[in-house]
């Protein structure tokens, strides 16, 4: 069945992405990624609106690596940097937006309803979506000078 309309953020976005708190610690993070099987979390503050993104690595190098006990450490401390897409933007939009700050991850906004969290878009769900051309670009723009 041929799609009349280009792909938005929303067609190809994993619905329904869970929050770790700002307050919550970096090991109640660790703790439900692992049960999520994910390797990133957004971060939520108390009024539920995103307020960045942390990833097992970030607990690794920033945290771990330095002797800090990851329960004492608040997720929101590690936020860093913050990217995102609304979920009406056309797919390659999102594509752009994660080539051009090299991120792999990239949490997706309802700015109409609340501007709240309602998804994540990934690696692997620019790969379902997008053509073999769009995901080579990706990963040499993405991936280029990574160690």
């Amino acid at each position: 069945m041929a799609r009349n309309k280009p792909l938005n953020a929303r067609d190809i976005m994993t619905a329904g992405a869970k929050c770790v708190g700002e307050h919550e610690s970096l090991l109640d993070a660790a703790k439900l990624m692992r049960e999520l099987h994910v390797g990133a979390l957004p971060i939520c503050g108390d009024d539920d609106r995103l307020q960045g993104l942390v990833t097992d690595r970030d607990i690794v190098v920033q945290c771990v690596a330095d002797g800090v006990d990851p329960a004492s450490v608040e997720a929101g401390s590690l936020g860093g940097e913050l990217h995102w897409i609304d979920a009406d933007a056309p797919a390659t939009d999102a594509l752009a937006t994660m080539e051009q700050h090299q991120v792999k991850r990239l949490p997706v906004i309802d700015v109409q309803n609340g501007h709240r969290l309602v998804g994540m878009i990934s690696e692997a769900n620019l790969a379902q979506n997008l053509s073999d051309k769009q995901i080579a670009e990706f990963a040499s723009k993405v991936y280029a000078g990574a160690h």
